[in-house]
């Protein structure tokens, strides 16, 4: 960002005027607040905005028709896009992301804001796309839910570029030290390492982990939580223990190729990076003729809403959806009224919750 605004009669001010860190300065908020006010953009309180344009006043230069705009809006109920947040979400066929997102929307009806609920389908819109729609509508701020920014393959820019737009966003699940904003995280190390425990308590030995692509932040976390885990619980060499993840792609079809892989590796247990991939996995144990748990025990992960229903009903990893959509909303709304949070990752803490899927493991049957 140049240090002056450029001049025109764009809502910003002209060249000669000062830096938005002197704005930003003289009224104690941050620059991406500056930038909102002096672009008559919704989302920011009204007495936040009213200390933006005092510092304009003070430091003794005018504002142009589109902050006086913005200045009158803010006392309109008819605001564009006022109480409008965006809410990007993956494809909703893991039930988790439904959970999620029903979870901000309570939140979010709390606090007086409705969520705008964009799905990224295959061959639809893609993150980008629906980015700038929900830009273009005015929106407060944006959740991100699983998005590029938990890809370390996709260029982290995107969310520069957004933040220097003055949009205030947040991001769940996929930590990225590349981009400077608030994560809320499910503690994906621990998630695993507790259920590599629980397998080991009930006597496993050969332990494997179906897991999704390693370019996601969450699948590599499982990946060293498992290793972590197979060495010090398990007693295994590191070679050893690499050889029982399998990463495939998440979902149903996913469990099944990895739990293929596993059981011909004589794995009696098989903790999974979700409970699709669990469910996979308990279809390709039962194709072979096994029992879960009795020939093999499988551990799920996220704890999504039907999972205690399946046959057996299935031991899982819950992340703690509510307290995370809960944490994550907070932060949105604190950058939103000019008061940015801590640029870091704010980690919640999983539960093991056990039902039939696990049993004591017994000497496996060749097939």
């Amino acid at each position: 960002m140049n240090d002056l605004l450029p001049p025109g009669g764009d809502g910003r001010l002209t060249a000669g005027t000062p830096r938005l860190a002197d704005i930003a300065g003289r009224a104690s908020v941050s620059e991406a607040t500056v930038s909102r006010v002096l672009n008559g953009r919704p989302g920011v309180a009204a007495t936040t905005r009213q200390r933006v344009l005092a510092a304009l006043d003070t430091l003794g230069h005018e504002r142009d028709e589109r902050s006086r705009h913005g200045e009158r809006s803010a006392r309109g109920p008819k605001q564009r896009g006022a109480g409008l947040i965006g809410l990007v979400t993956p494809e909703l066929t893991n039930p988790v992301f439904p959970a999620f997102a029903q979870a901000v929307e309570q939140v979010l009806a709390g606090h007086g804001h409705t969520p705008v609920l964009c799905t990224q389908l295959p061959g639809g819109a893609t993150e980008d796309e629906l980015v700038e729609q929900l830009v273009e509508r005015g929106v407060g701020g944006i959740v991100f839910l699983s998005g590029l920014h938990a890809d370390t393959s996709a260029d982290p820019a995107r969310y520069a570029a957004l933040a220097a737009r003055g949009v205030p966003y947040v991001l769940i699940n996929g930590y990225n030290e590349r981009v400077s904003a608030p994560f809320v995280s499910a503690d994906d190390h621990a998630a695993v390492r507790m259920a590599v425990g629980h397998l080991a308590e009930l006597g496993h030995r050969r332990i494997g982990l179906a897991t999704g692509p390693q370019r996601y932040v969450p699948s590599r976390r499982k990946r060293e939580g498992f290793l972590d885990a197979s060495v010090g619980l398990l007693g295994l060499a590191w070679s050893e223990a690499e050889e029982l993840v399998c990463s495939t792609l998440f979902g149903v079809e996913g469990g099944q190729v990895a739990a293929g892989a596993l059981l011909g590796l004589g794995c009696t247990g098989i903790v999974c990076g979700s409970d699709l991939m669990a469910l996979g996995v308990v279809r390709a144990a039962r194709e072979r003729g096994l029992g879960v748990p009795y020939d093999v025990s499988v551990v799920g992960y996220d704890d999504s809403q039907l999972i205690a229903f399946t046959d057996p009903p299935l031991t899982t990893v819950r992340q703690p959806v509510r307290a995370m959509a809960a944490a994550a909303v907070a932060a949105l709304l604190e950058e939103m009224a000019g008061s940015p949070v801590q640029r870091t990752e704010y980690v919640f803490q999983p539960e093991l919750v056990v039902r039939g899927s696990t049993a004591g493991a017994r000497p496996p049957r060749h097939h």
